[in-house]
């Protein structure tokens, strides 16, 4: 078995109406026009010489163009390869970049792309699904919770986490940090989001690295989030801030999960190596795919470090990557299962429609795969042609 072809489809859709900032994040009001302007993703589709398609994802926060270069450039150098030979063909891809700018950023998200349509090829050649070849069905129940509650007026988050009850989640995540220096008054909403949801419902926060550069109000608003029991305490500084993390670790009982803006496993281990975290949440689509994520789950494990895969702005793609890696980690706690878009008003397409993940059971806030070849999914190729850019 050969690769024979290998295809980078950019897509977005434009937002009908222009978005403030959902999340924290720097400088919103002057950034949010760039950031959220559209929803975006960029798929890898590789084709062997015997007709098996494989099926990745690449984690596209701006230009999906860019990553669809990058996959084109790095394609000549994999034709003819046997797909299988995943480490091998990682290595390669990771050798063009040496010393160029290849542990960070585009990338290695286009790597991942071209990673995690290799594991969907390997799969479907053996007829078993990839968290077969990873090891095998460690987690068949795959516990979940609903990401995210955003803090708006208190009577829809009540009606909100009613939705997410009656759907069947008993754990659910909000977002805090947009406003720093009036977090006493996002802790009063967290204080009636507790009330409402019950203390049967595990509750984690979100931050998106609001309190980057402010140590002491990372530390006030971690003490204020013990108090109200949240479960963990996610992204409150940069994510290079590893100092500042091992602090907060140091002072808090609450847990500290960080790591969906982070790339690889040298990085990673710099984390570990000074206990500076709880729970890691890199995503697939970000570290260089399949083949990256194995390790950094496995290595994580060997610091006794939880488990919980990221899952932002993608589609369906990465999502069902990431139920794969949480069926095999031995670590694996929770999964990130979203319920919500950017856009309150405008629903994203390439998220519930370019393809269906396989799912065979979703009750009492747990998933059970169903047992498909390779990631198990199909693509829609009416959505890929409909949004898909020129």
């Amino acid at each position: 078995m050969k690769i024979a072809e290998i295809e980078a489809i950019a897509m977005a859709v434009p937002m009908e109406e222009q978005i403030a900032a959902p999340i924290s994040m720097p400088r919103a009001d002057e950034v949010a026009g760039v950031v959220f302007k559209e929803y975006r993703t960029t798929m890898v589709r590789i084709t062997t010489d015997d007709g098996i398609t494989g099926i990745g994802e690449c984690m596209t926060r701006l230009s999906g163009t860019a990553l669809r270069d990058i996959v084109h450039y790095i394609a000549p150098a994999l034709i003819g390869r046997d797909p299988r030979d995943v480490e091998s063909i990682w290595d390669l891809m990771w050798s063009i970049m040496m010393n160029r700018g290849h542990v960070k950023g585009f990338y290695q998200e286009a790597m991942a792309g071209i990673d995690t349509a290799l594991w969907d090829i390997f799969g479907k050649s053996l007829g078993v699904p990839v968290w077969r070849l990873l090891g095998g069905k460690t987690n068949p129940k795959i516990w979940c919770y609903a990401s995210s509650l955003r803090l708006r007026d208190i009577a829809i988050l009540r009606d909100e986490i009613d939705k997410h009850k009656e759907n069947g989640f008993n754990a659910m995540k909000f977002k805090i940090g947009k406003d720093p220096m009036n977090w006493r008054g996002e802790m009063k909403l967290v204080e009636q989001i507790r009330a409402h949801a019950g203390d049967d419902i595990t509750l984690m926060s979100d931050v998106n690295c609001g309190y980057s550069g402010d140590l002491k109000t990372a530390l006030e608003v971690g003490r204020a989030l013990e108090g109200e029991g949240i479960y963990w305490y996610e992204e409150p500084l940069a994510p290079d801030d590893i100092d500042g993390y091992a602090y907060l670790r140091d002072k808090l009982s609450i847990r500290i999960a960080t790591g969906e803006a982070d790339f690889n496993k040298y990085s990673f281990a710099r984390f570990f190596k000074r206990d500076a975290i709880d729970i890691v949440q890199h995503d697939a689509a970000r570290s260089a795919g399949i083949t990256e994520s194995r390790k950094i789950a496995d290595m994580a494990d060997a610091f006794r470090v939880a488990y919980a895969p990221h899952n932002g702005s993608s589609s369906n793609i990465i999502m069902t990557v990431s139920l794969h890696l949480a069926t095999y980690a031995p670590n694996f706690l929770i999964y990130e299962y979203m319920q919500s878009d950017w856009n309150k008003e405008q629903r994203n397409p390439l998220r519930w429609d370019l393809c269906q993940m396989p799912i065979k059971e979703f009750k009492d806030s747990h998933i059970v795969l169903e047992e498909k070849p390779g990631l198990g999914i199909d693509i829609n190729e009416e959505i890929v042609e409909r949004y898909r850019l020129p």
